[in-house]
């Protein structure tokens, strides 16, 4: 058999990673991935159930034909136009004037991430985020030989300020990750506690030049409050990533961004790889900015609808975590993903994140929230009687 094969390639011994010399950290680990399956209703990875407007994909093809014309030549390194688009869309919506020199842009909002670890984070270093939450923060901590901490979180999934404070203060973390609204649970960060945090990451660092803090607002489009983006003025410490992946509905596109101090942008592009964003994806994320105003309305109906599932499923008798994402936490079940199963046996995938008692469900169509909602409460039924 060849390499492609379930037979090892000649020369080569059996045997998975973990019979390689992999870093310590490594061994044992799954990869970060969620089920791919072929079902009628898919609400399990949070992507916008909306497929983009024929007039974009249209104008998507005119800006890459464009691009093509020059794909012998390396891309824009540093990105200057999409940056510049993606300033003005931030000042447009927040309402908060961020220049192009504020903003990094790669390859999803993990790059993104991933890019300020190999920077701020790296060994002999940590970084502290708030779990349950989204489970990437820690792995790319693990890939970039960063160490990971856990902080506390309530019972009902908030951020207790006191407790968070007090885990910064102890613990000294040279980089903090605060999920607004939190994935997997819905739930926004108020920006008092994120300043609270801020002021203990510096105080704990004020050592070593202060501690970065990191608001993941993947969602921030569909929450019910502000953006958080404004506390970055006069916070060269303080940054904010966004994605194309949810409001845009771009989840294929892999777009990601940052929102920071410029001293913050210059030094994550000491560590980004050179020419790490296409031409084709320039060309395309330009596009998709040309369309802001009909892609957040799509974002205006999946509020609804995922306002409608809050409280179909607290109807039905579901516990459900109040949320400013596009996505549901609800529960609570004795066996979550045995609950989890007996939904994929109707047809309907969502998420089982782990989280004991809880699943996740993203808000998808009107026709898919209802089937979603008919096969809940099918069971519901069922377990009561």
């Amino acid at each position: 058999m060849n390499g492609t094969g379930t037979d090892p390639a000649p020369g080569t011994d059996p045997g998975g990673p973990d019979e390689l010399p992999v870093r310590d950290e490594l061994r044992g680990k799954s990869p970060y991935g969620a089920p791919q399956l072929d079902v009628p209703v898919r609400l399990n990875t949070n992507e916008n159930p909306y497929p983009l407007p024929e007039p974009l994909v249209a104008r998507i093809a005119e800006r890459v034909a464009d691009a093509a014309r020059s794909l012998n030549r390396y891309p824009d390194r540093d990105a200057v136009e999409l940056r510049t688009g993606l300033a003005e869309y931030l000042t447009r919506t927040t309402g908060h004037p961020v220049g192009r020199a504020q903003v990094w842009a790669a390859n999803g909002s993990n790059e993104v991430l991933q890019q300020l670890l190999q920077a701020f984070g790296g060994p002999g270093r940590t970084a502290l985020g708030f779990e349950p939450s989204y489970s990437m923060h820690a792995l790319i901590a693990r890939g970039t030989g960063t160490g990971w901490l856990s902080g506390p979180r309530r019972e009902d999934f908030t951020i207790d300020t006191d407790a968070a404070v007090r885990a910064v203060t102890e613990h000294r973390p040279h980089v903090v990750f605060v999920c607004s609204p939190n994935n997997p649970t819905g739930t926004a960060v108020d920006a008092d506690t994120v300043l609270a945090l801020y002021e203990a990451a510096q105080a704990a660092r004020a050592d070593s030049g202060g501690a970065l803090v990191v608001v993941d607002e993947a969602y921030g489009e569909f929450s019910h409050g502000a953006s958080l983006l404004p506390l970055i003025e006069g916070r060269s410490r303080l940054v904010l990533s966004r994605t194309m992946s949810k409001a845009f509905g771009a989840a294929g596109l892999r777009l990601g961004y940052l929102a920071a101090a410029p001293a913050v942008v210059d030094a994550v592009q000491l560590v980004r790889l050179p020419y790490h964003l296409s031409a084709v994806t320039q060309a395309t994320a330009l596009a998709a900015l040309e369309f802001t105003d009909t892609l957040l309305g799509y974002v205006e109906q999946l509020k609804a609808e995922r306002d409608r599932l809050v409280a179909e499923l607290r109807a039905a008798g579901c516990e459900v975590t109040d949320s400013d994402a596009n996505f549901v936490q609800f529960g609570r079940f004795t066996d979550a993903h045995a609950f989890w199963r007996r939904l994929l046996d109707e047809g309907v995938l969502v998420r089982d994140n782990g989280v004991p008692g809880w699943l996740r469900v993203s808000a998808g169509t009107p026709a898919e929230n209802d089937a979603f909602l008919d096969a809940v409460r099918k069971l519901m039924k069922e377990n009561a009687a």
